[in-house]
């Protein structure tokens, strides 16, 4: 092999970018995804306090606004930062908020009372569930990849014995 080639072959494996282990690569869609946390957060308090003048307990109160509000907020502010896990939890807190809404839509159709306006915060809070499942499980299948190579390389000279 020559001496080009050799010097060639190094200035390649110079020119790739670090690979940085603990945060995103640049393929996920973080705007998206905070827009669709934010939107949801905005229609869980709409459905939280439709529901708060239904039957008033402190209890249940606070820990539907931490499962509604403030988990989807901490969640934005770990995609904010880029971290790793973000994307995996994103998609099991989205897995569970629209198995919720399932159930709620359910529920809702088999009663006999007109409770049209919990239809339509559980059809939008489910609209927006799956999306938060089907970015952030995008988002976490392209962690594992390398990033691409910058150009093409050349192709191996032939080896003579």
């Amino acid at each position: 092999m020559t001496e080009a080639y050799h010097r060639g072959s190094r200035a390649n494996k110079e020119s790739l970018p670090p690979a940085r282990g603990n945060v995103y690569s640049s393929l996920m869609r973080r705007n998206a995804l905070l827009a669709v946390l934010a939107g949801l957060v905005l229609v869980q308090l709409g459905t939280f306090l439709l529901r708060l003048g239904a039957e008033p307990s402190p209890i249940s109160d606070a820990m539907w606004i931490g499962f509604l509000v403030l988990i989807p907020v901490g969640l934005a502010v770990v995609v904010g930062l880029r971290l790793r896990g973000a994307a995996m939890a994103c998609v099991i807190y989205g897995t569970v908020g629209l198995a919720l809404d399932l159930a709620t839509v359910v529920q809702i159709l088999t009663a006999q009372a007109d409770r049209s306006s919990s239809l339509v915060t559980s059809g939008i809070s489910g609209v927006l569930n799956f999306l938060v499942v089907a970015i952030a499980g995008q988002a976490f299948l392209d962690v594992a990849q390398a990033p691409a190579p910058p150009g093409v390389r050349p192709p191996n000279p032939p080896s003579f014995p």
